[in-house]
């Protein structure tokens, strides 16, 4: 896998259906089990809607970093400037494309933009505790856990519905060093 070989670009308006549907197919239902990303056994519902896409992608502050591979898109990830750090979250790959070193292309990519873009010295992102599995794989990117959390927003249905009462987020954080 070789950045030669994927097209990056700031999401448009006219991508959020595209989006929406990589994001839920990446993170829901019995399409994401195809994947090893599926959160399908802790929360169900939706992960995202049109409405929380077009505002990552019209913040000021903020973009939707899209991925395409031969005209198709199979990933994307937000990025947004929050002072001395980028947050980076909404990171879908397409099940089908998981396990390949398409993931990691990405995220050493989207850092690079944020410290280019930015000048920011850090990358921060939350994750739910529940998820191991994807804490390591980001730890094995240099990102350290935090010991902070913050609560997942029960009750809020856009966010997925949860099948667990104890879910809350981590905070993870890597140094963009040059």
């Amino acid at each position: 896998m070789t950045i030669v070989d994927l097209a990056f670009r700031d999401a448009a308006p006219e991508d959020v259906d595209v989006l929406v549907a990589l994001i839920e197919s990446a993170y829901r239902g019995d399409a994401s089990r195809a994947g090893w990303t599926t959160e399908a056994d802790i929360l169900q519902g939706q992960r995202t809607d049109p409405q929380g896409v077009l505002e990552v992608i019209e913040a000021p502050d903020s973009r939707l970093l899209t991925v395409e591979r031969d005209g198709t898109v199979v990933a994307c990830c937000q990025l947004e400037h929050r002072g001395d750090h980028a947050y980076f979250g909404m990171f879908a790959v397409s099940p089908a494309q998981q396990g390949a070193g398409l993931g990691k292309t990405i995220i050493a990519e989207a850092e690079r933009r944020a410290r280019e873009t930015w000048g920011v010295s850090e990358m921060h992102m939350t994750v739910i505790d529940a998820r191991e599995d994807l804490i390591a794989w980001y730890e094995r990117r240099g990102y350290r856990r935090t010991g902070r959390f913050s609560p997942f927003p029960y009750g809020d249905e856009r966010f997925g519905i949860p099948q667990r009462d104890d879910l809350k987020f981590e905070l993870l954080v890597k140094p963009l060093d040059d």
